[in-house]
């Protein structure tokens, strides 16, 4: 099933009449260098201190490594929040309206602005609903604990570095 994305500049303003395709994992359209598709990225954190970490499929680029991040492209139509609310109920059954956005990154390399969120929930933690072909475990873990973990483990090194720099 194809994904259509909107197009953006780099300082995350929409381009007008522009948009992407992707099909499976990688976008179909060719994204030209100074445009981008939008991505939002979710960290979620546990009332009693603890972050959420996702284990990625085997069959995505990483598979096995454990995320910080719930996410994914926003899709046309939507801005940041929407899609982030969206990806953040599609990869863990979690339902809030209360994201906070924390940070911005443009990543030239992968043609993506990425809109980053802190969602603070007190959901029952045996709770999460894993997204068939995007995550196979997740668990609940110390931001101590977290940020022990080596790179070969936690893929999501921008979050990790919103999290010392805001003292999340």
């Amino acid at each position: 099933m194809a994904e259509l994305w909107d197009a953006y500049d780099c300082n995350f303003n929409k381009i007008d009449n522009v948009t992407f395709v992707r099909e499976g994992n990688e976008p179909t359209s060719v994204i030209p260098d100074g445009m981008y598709h939008l991505v939002s990225e979710i960290i979620v954190k546990h009332t009693d201190g603890t972050y959420l970490l996702m284990r990625r499929d085997f069959k995505k680029k990483y598979g096995g490594a454990w995320e910080l991040t719930a996410g994914g492209s926003v899709l046309k139509g939507e801005n940041a929040y929407d899609g982030a609310v969206r990806e953040l109920k599609e990869e863990t059954g979690i339902v809030s309206d209360s994201l906070q956005e924390i940070g911005r990154v443009v990543r030239d390399i992968h043609h993506a602005v990425y809109a980053i969120y802190l969602c603070i929930t007190d959901c029952d933690k045996n709770s999460i609903i894993l997204q068939d072909g995007e995550t196979i475990d997740y668990r609940w873990i110390d931001r101590e604990s977290m940020l022990e973990m080596s790179e070969d483990e936690l893929i999501s090194k921008r979050q990790i570095e919103l999290i010392k720099e805001y003292k999340l």
